[in-house]
Parts: C-alpha cells; structure tokens; sequence
C-alpha cells in the first residue's frame, strides 16, 4: 500500500456536487484531489432535468461561456415550460421563469452536463485521478483522507479535509453516519430512466404524468432534441415494495396509455435503460458534517421529494460545502464543531421545501384526487407547479 503526500482537500466523487465544490475550492487557491471511479465524459441514470437556478449557480463558478457553447453544440437542450397531468386527465400548462440573472432550465443529459463541470473543475486547478474510494481513513475519530483502488493497487491519500460527493451509495456516509441513521425507505424512492428516440416530443416542453398506480411517484418525458426524449418513472420505495411492481413493466404500460402511444412513431424504441435509488432531504436529523469531512449532494440526501430533482440542491450545497471548508482550513480547524454552521445552512436554504414537497407526496399517496383538484383548477402560481418549475 503506497502514500501519497497530504492534500488540503480530497473530494471524492466527481459528478456535479463533487466537481462544484473542487473547482470553488481550487478557485480559492486549495489543493484540491478530485477522485472518481469512472473517467469523463460517462454517463449517470438521471431524468436530465436542470433548473435555471442551478444554471446561475455555475455562472458564478465562471462557467457562462462553455454552457452557452453546450447549447450551441446541442448538449443541453433549452427549457420554455412544463406539463403537468393529473390521474383523470387534467392538464395544467406552466411556463418557466428564467432566473434572476436571465438563465433558462434545460434538460442536460450527464454524459454532457458531468462532464462540463468536471473540466472546469480541473481548468479552475483540481486535479483528477481516476480511482475508486473505498473507505474513509479515520484517526483517532477524525477522518484524515481516503483509501481508494488506483491502477490495480490501495493507496492511501491523505487530505486535511474529505468532501463525500460520492452518490446515493456513498462510501464515505455508509462509513461515517451510524447505521441506525441512514436513509429509511419512506424517504427513499426507486426510478428507471431510458432515452427514446421515436417519439414526437412537446417541443421546449417537460411531461409530468401523476396517475393513479404510481402515485406518490410520477413518469415523465423531457424532450432533448427532434423526436428524441429521456423518458422514465419514479416512486417511492416503500410503497414500491409493498406492492411488488416492476419498474419495466410500468414503463411498458405507461407507453401502452392512448395519450402516450399516438405519439409513438416507430412502437417505442428504448435505449439506455437503467435504475437508480434515489435519498431524500426530508428526513430529519440526518449528519452531514464529521470531524475532517463534509458530504454533499446525493451522498447527503439532498433530493427532492416530491419531484426527485437533486442537481440543483446538489449545487447549492457543493457551494455552502466550499464556503464553510475555506473558512475552516484558513483556521486550521476542521473540527465538527468548526463546520457545523453547513448543516445549518443547509437546513436554512433547502428544509422548507423538502419538509412541504414531502407533505404533498404523502398527502397524494392517500388523496390522489387532490392531485385532480388541484391540477383542474390551480394554475401555475400555484405551490405544486413552483414545485415543478424550481425544482426539477
């Protein structure tokens, strides 16, 4: 086993949270290790979907320029509206507001979007390394770096701080949280996400189908270029198991809906399918911060509930993650007690509307024909279309 030299940041995971935070963290001058299992460009099981203000977020990271060159190559595919459906069929039609500073929502597919932060990540002055962490070093109850496989062989890399950043999956939180506070399936969901390439989509517009044998869950369809879609479905996991369906069977008899079929040009060609759990922010108490480490995005749980959208969250807590590190390393303390001020903040910028989006998925498990009412005859001010609209 072989040691590399002490970092002042290892963070592990390199998706959108992960590289956000090395490249505002290497922008401030830190040495910063960005670690992933995979090289980039690669692909990650998502619905795609990118919110304006999380668009704006990257703008201040400097990433203007090469997201308006994405656009222009066709990799992120602009946003104008949204469908939402209800379980009888009612539709309620929502336009999307640009953000503050005028950007649009698109849907991104990750193999693009991943990859564009990650470069910047190393342009801003991370360095990448292509390894798979395997578990956190700890010391004397302080985590002090990361054991991970690189090239055939364990090293241990040493850093002052560790960001987890590393998915739904997370190494770096399975070690660290007790296992009596983990993710429980009430607050976790089960998705399936494919790309279709034979369908006419609603051109600039994403699909919301809330019907009654997936609720508290939906399908969805998000256009990324002339008849192509990523198209998918999502549920809560406890109610997935208790009643034993089959995530490619709902996705055939969701194509088999009339309303759905009609548009089918050639029956229906799927590529690409794939299923992912997803972490909920709604559960309570849940640790975010430990003596030497930090954990964003999905490897924290920050989804949403009611929509299962976590890029935007993910990027706003890489953003609070890089604001509270700097401010610990310049002290030389990167105690619990010194970076508990994250969990704070988190809870300040994002409780509110998973604590609300969690009572409306519950409330529509039990209700649905409240998803009916409120479809029929709320229009798009109103608290499920915002929903909707910002938190894709």
């Amino acid at each position: 086993m072989s040691t590399v030299s002490e970092r002042d940041v290892i963070v592990v995971g390199a998706g959108p949270s992960g590289a956000t935070a090395a490249a505002a963290l290497a922008q401030k001058g830190w040495d910063v290790l960005l670690l992933d299992r995979h090289q980039f460009p690669r692909d990650k099981t998502c619905g795609d979907a990118v919110p304006a203000g999380a668009i704006e977020l990257l703008w201040r990271l400097g990433m203007r320029e090469k997201i308006e060159k994405a656009v222009e190559r066709g990799e992120l595919y602009p946003l104008e509206g949204m469908l939402l459906v209800s379980p009888r069929g009612h539709e309620l039609h929502a336009r999307f507001n640009h953000g503050q500073q005028g950007a649009d929502s698109y849907v991104a597919p990750r193999i693009y979007f991943d990859a564009l932060i990650q470069e910047h990540a190393v342009a801003s002055g991370a360095e990448f390394c292509q390894g798979r962490a395997k578990e956190p070093i700890v010391e004397n109850g302080r985590v002090v770096g990361v054991r991970a496989q690189v090239n055939g062989s364990v090293k241990e890399m040493r850093a002052k701080l560790v960001i987890g950043a590393d998915g739904v999956t997370s190494v770096i939180a399975r070690n660290l949280r007790p296992k009596d506070e983990q993710h429980v399936d009430g607050h976790r969901a089960v998705a399936l996400r494919a790309y279709i390439e034979d369908i006419q989509e609603l051109p600039k517009e994403v699909e919301f189908y809330l019907y009654k044998n997936i609720l508290p869950g939906y399908a969805w369809i998000f256009p990324i270029g002339k008849n192509k879609a990523n198209i998918g479905l999502g549920m809560r996991l406890d109610h997935f198991r208790k009643k034993k369906y089959n995530l490619e069977k709902m996705l055939k008899d969701f194509l088999e809906m009339p309303v759905i079929k009609k548009r089918l040009l050639r029956g229906g060609q799927l590529r690409d399918v794939a299923t992912w759990q997803l972490n909920f922010g709604s559960q309570k108490d849940l640790q975010h911060v430990f003596d030497g480490a930090l954990l964003v995005g999905d490897a924290a749980g920050f989804i949403n509930p009611l929509t299962g959208g976590g890029i935007h969250n993910g990027l706003v807590s890489a953003e609070l993650a890089a604001q509270v590190a700097d401010d610990a390393l310049k002290a030389n303390n990167v105690s619990r007690a010194k970076m508990q001020v994250y969990e704070e903040q988190c809870h300040e910028h994002m409780w509110t509307s998973m604590r609300n989006s969690f009572w409306m998925q519950r409330t529509f498990m039990h209700f649905p024909i409240l998803v009916d009412f409120l479809v029929k005859r709320m229009k798009e001010n109103s608290a499920l279309a915002k929903t909707f609209l910002t938190k894709l």
